[in-house]
């Protein structure tokens, strides 16, 4: 069996490891893969000193983008949006609410988001108030609360 060699990661590899990571890979996969590709260094102690300088700004920028999803994510989960539909006296609506209706509500609000980021197994089809998620980014989710009301005739 060959001997692994040690290298330094340039690029966050998920399998593997992360941007400074140094890792040890068979020499194949290295000559092969990660250095032509330039995904990887040889890991000397002088490219171990600039990666850990470049791994702090990526920490700190990825920190920083962590915490704006995460406030989006509050934001959206504060939300309680109301529609009136037309609905019959058992309270079944004659249409549905779907995806494209929830993000007009949601851009009504000032919260625009696409319409494939809406999570609805079905579309909502009676009065009441129903839970929808919103994909942020990620494995990330809001749950906003959606109201739909009897239209007044």
């Amino acid at each position: 069996m060959a001997k692994k060699i040690e290298l330094l990661l340039r690029e966050s590899l998920p399998p593997i490891g992360k941007t400074g990571d140094v890792v040890r890979v068979a020499p194949g996969f290295a000559r092969n893969f990660l250095l032509p590709r330039k995904l990887a260094i040889e890991a000397t102690a002088e490219n171990k000193k600039s990666m850990a300088k470049r791994r702090a700004k990526l920490d700190a920028e990825e920190a920083a983008r962590n915490a704006e999803i995460e406030k989006r994510v509050v934001l959206l989960s504060s939300l309680s949006l109301v529609t009136r539909e037309r609905a019959d006296e058992k309270g079944s609506l004659f249409g549905s609410v779907g995806a494209a209706g929830i993000v007009k509500l949601l851009a009504g609000v000032g919260h625009p988001v696409e319409e494939k980021a809406v999570r609805l197994e079905h579309p909502l089809k009676t009065l009441g108030t129903h839970k929808v998620k919103i994909h942020v980014y990620g494995d990330k989710h809001a749950e906003i609360t959606v109201v739909v009301e009897a239209a007044k005739e």
